[in-house]
């Protein structure tokens, strides 16, 4: 595992933390569309308290470290490499907590196949060795989902659960297909939600713990997680190279295992 010195500069060198990829621009219309009441953006969470744009602004600083100054408007936007590391480390607290119990269930999806499957994959082996039953629930449903009204499929992937749009693994932000995922579980919900999107969203709103990973434009995970409906948001670029997400990971599961009674 790397030093949190080390990791935190391959965090800034790979772009997945520091100077990232999503543009001030994309960041500042997305907090204006959910305090605008842009359910889209609340990724199937509903809020206890109306949230300004400026509040939304203030918490994404705080959070994930995006520049405070509401007159930058354009540009380089940034996430805090130091609060990514932070909250992997509480992320692999949560996890191991749950971990911890005997025949644990967990349940975890993305909507990023082509990202965070990455990270996902080393998480559902961790959690199957350590004596947890994963969940797979509503495998094969279908939906018309945001993708231009085309069918959307939920499927499995070593017990991730992603969409798939005619054989093709899809990005999605939608809330529905983990509705129907946690319905089909007719109140026997899980021990935790492990996710991203609206995977994460719909589960926080549901009461499931949830510990979630969420890029600087997805301000809806966090606004959950200051609501006390998500416990964890880890602040990340959520699609860069796989490959990238490799010290994260490790630093994650080895935190997880360390962190399990012996």
């Amino acid at each position: 595992m790397l030093s949190r010195d080390e990791l935190r500069e391959q965090l800034v060198q790979t772009r997945i933390a520091g100077d990232v990829a999503t543009s001030r621009e994309n960041n500042l219309d997305h907090y204006s569309s959910l305090a605008n009441g842009d359910a889209y953006y609340a990724l199937g969470l509903t809020f206890d308290q109306p949230w300004s744009y400026r509040d939304i602004l203030a918490l994404m600083a705080k959070s994930a470290g995006v520049v405070a100054d509401p007159s930058h408007r354009w540009g380089q936007d940034t996430i805090d490499p130091e609060l990514t590391i932070d909250a992997i480390d509480a992320m692999a607290e949560r996890i191991a907590a749950v971990l911890a119990r005997p025949g644990a269930r967990v349940l975890i999806a993305t909507g990023h196949p082509t990202g965070l499957l990455a990270v996902h994959l080393p998480l559902a082996a961790l959690c199957v060795a350590e004596g947890a039953r994963l969940l797979t629930p509503g495998e094969g449903w279908t939906y018309a989902g945001s993708g231009f009204g085309r069918p959307r499929r939920i499927r499995y992937l070593q017990d991730v659960a992603m969409l798939d749009d005619k054989g093709a693994l899809v990005h999605t932000h939608d809330a529905d297909p983990m509705r129907h995922m946690l319905g089909e579980l007719d109140g026997d919900l899980p021990d935790l939600v492990i996710a991203d999107h609206g995977w994460a969203g719909a589960a926080g709103e549901a009461g499931v713990p949830t510990v979630a990973f969420a890029d600087c434009n997805d301000p809806g995970l966090f606004v959950g997680e200051a609501e006390g409906k998500i416990d964890v948001v880890v602040p990340l670029d959520d699609n860069v190279l796989p490959r990238y997400y490799a010290p994260l990971t490790d630093r994650l599961v080895t935190r997880v295992s360390q962190a399990l009674p012996v």
